[in-house]
């Protein structure tokens, strides 16, 4: 079980307003937002961004789950709207790990994220 995780970005203000369109369709919200970082979640912060922390070049992905192919486009559209460059918009999954249906964006810093649901 994962415990929490927190990405380094380049722009603490305009990556937490993406993530908080992104989010908001999932029923996240956030719950903290002092000294440079900003966490989110459901009951409590699980997905923090924190600013100084050398956001660079490099791969990463977090993937979010969703509870239906509904939740899974709002999500995707707000985060497109909110500044997400669109890498796959939703449809049925075949990458490794994702659920039965998923759509991909990168943030602003350019990491991968997954919107997705799983079978049942």
């Amino acid at each position: 079980m994962i415990h929490h995780v927190r990405l380094a970005v380049a722009d603490l203000e305009r990556s937490a307003a993406f993530y908080d369109a992104l989010l908001a369709p999932l029923g996240w919200r956030r719950h903290f937002d002092r000294d440079g970082t900003v966490g989110w979640g459901i009951a409590k912060p699980v997905f923090f961004i924190s600013d100084g922390g050398g956001a660079g070049p490099g791969f990463g992905q977090v993937s979010f789950s969703a509870r239906g192919v509904v939740a899974v486009k709002a999500a995707w559209e707000a985060g497109v709207a909110a500044g997400g460059k669109d890498v796959r918009a939703p449809g049925q999954a075949d990458e490794v790990g994702s659920g039965t249906y998923s759509a991909f964006l990168a943030d602003p810093d350019g990491y991968r994220v997954e919107v997705t649901i799983g079978a049942d």
